[in-house]
């Protein structure tokens, strides 16, 4: 094999990881759109009146430890959201989720991430 060959396989190599790359970054369109909506839920939370009652069912529903006045709001938000979106079914479950995930690794606390892991996952096998 010529050594420009390997060149140029090594470089697409490069490109690719790095497209890659830009999916999983903060930069992500989906990303910050979600970041946004994430948002205005969580501002939405300390009103009472404005929650979606058929969310908060699935929620409760699969967290039965932790009522809801319970949860932080920051995950609680993060939760609404991701149950809104697997209810509109716009995106696979799993980016879905996965991004839930990474808002709360990246706005909750340490045991966020896997809370809100373990709550979609159970809503994801009701619906």
């Amino acid at each position: 094999m010529s050594s420009l060959w390997l060149l140029r396989r090594e470089s697409d190599i490069c490109e690719k990881s790095k497209e890659n790359e830009k999916v999983k970054t903060s930069a992500d369109p989906r990303h910050r759109r979600r970041i946004k909506r994430m948002q205005r839920i969580f501002a939405s939370s300390f009103d009472s009146s404005s929650n979606d009652a058929v969310i908060d069912e699935k929620i409760a529903g699969a967290a039965p430890e932790w009522p809801l006045p319970k949860i932080s709001k920051i995950d609680l938000a993060i939760l609404r959201l991701a149950v809104t979106e697997l209810v509109e079914k716009k995106e696979p479950p799993k980016v879905i989720i996965d991004e839930a995930v990474e808002l709360a690794k990246q706005f909750g606390n340490d045991n966020s991430s896997k809370f809100v892991n373990g709550v979609l996952g159970t809503i994801l096998k009701s619906l």
